[in-house]
C-alpha cells in the first residue's frame, strides 16, 4: 500500500473528527441533546476528561490528565514510526488501514486534549452559552488539559429492569450508553477488524512435511 494512499486516509479521519468536533463545540452548549433519527440515535454534547469512552486516569485536572495526555503523544509518535515500519514491510493491505485507522483516532483525540483547553472557552449549560473558538480573555485550560468532545449517543434500548431480577430489579436499564466522537469509533473499528481479521492480516506459513528415510 502506497505511503501517500495511508497518509490521505488519516488526515481525511481528522478533517471528519475535528469540524464534527468544532460544529458541536460551537453551536451546542454543554450536555445538550438532540435526537436524529428517533431515540436510539443522538447527539449529545459531553466533555471527557479522560481516555476513550468517558474513562478517567485520576481526578479533573491533576496529574492524571496530564499524564494521559503525554502518553498519547508518545503514542502518535510510536506510531508514525510503526506505520512507516509496515508500509516499508509490505505488510497486509487490510492491516496498514486497521492501523492508520487506530492511529487517526489517537491523534484527533490527543489534538484535544492538547489545544482545546487554550483556543475555546468553556460551555455553560446552565447559561446556555456555547463555547467560542479563540476568546478574548483566554481560554478554560492550559496546554495539555484540554477536553475531550464527545458527542456520538446511541440508547438504543431504554427500560426497566423486572421486579424480580436479583439486586438490579426495578432500576433503569440502557444499551447502548456510552457516549463517544469519530476518533472513538475509528479506534475502536480498526481494533475490532484486527482481531477478526487477524488470521487473514498474519497467516501462518504451513508446514512442509519432508518424507522420512527409513
Amino acid at each position: 500500500m502506497k505511503k501517500i494512499n495511508v497518509v490521505l486516509l488519516i488526515l481525511a479521519i481528522l478533517l471528519v473528527d475535528q469540524v464534527f468536533k468544532y460544529y458541536i463545540k460551537t453551536n451546542f452548549y454543554l450536555g445538550e441533546d438532540h435526537a436524529v433519527l428517533g431515540n436510539w440515535f443522538r447527539l449529545h454534547f459531553v466533555e471527557n476528561e479522560g481516555m476513550a469512552w468517558g474513562w478517567k486516569l485520576g481526578e479533573s485536572g491533576s496529574w492524571g490528565k496530564m499524564a494521559l495526555t503525554l502518553f498519547r503523544l508518545l503514542a502518535v509518535f510510536f506510531g508514525v514510526y510503526y506505520i512507516g515500519k509496515i508500509i516499508r514491510e509490505k505488510y497486509s493491505r487490510g492491516f496498514i488501514i486497521c492501523v492508520a485507522l487506530i492511529f487517526a483516532g489517537a491523534v484527533g483525540n490527543l489534538i484535544d486534549s492538547l489545544f482545546y483547553g487554550m483556543i475555546f472557552d468553556g460551555s455553560d449549560p446552565y447559561t446556555r452559552n456555547v463555547a467560542t473558538l479563540f476568546p478574548e480573555g483566554g481560554g478554560y485550560a492550559n496546554f495539555l488539559h484540554g477536553k475531550v468532545v464527545d458527542m456520538l449517543y446511541f440508547p438504543i434500548i431504554r427500560t426497566t429492569l423486572p421486579d424480580w431480577l436479583p439486586i438490579w430489579g426495578g432500576e433503569p436499564f440502557e444499551f447502548f450508553s456510552p457516549v463517544f466522537n469519530i476518533a472513538d469509533s475509528s479506534i475502536s473499528i480498526g481494533l475490532i477488524l484486527i482481531l477478526l481479521f487477524q488470521n487473514r492480516f498474519f497467516p501462518k506459513e504451513k508446514e512442509i512435511k519432508k518424507p522420512v528415510v527409513e
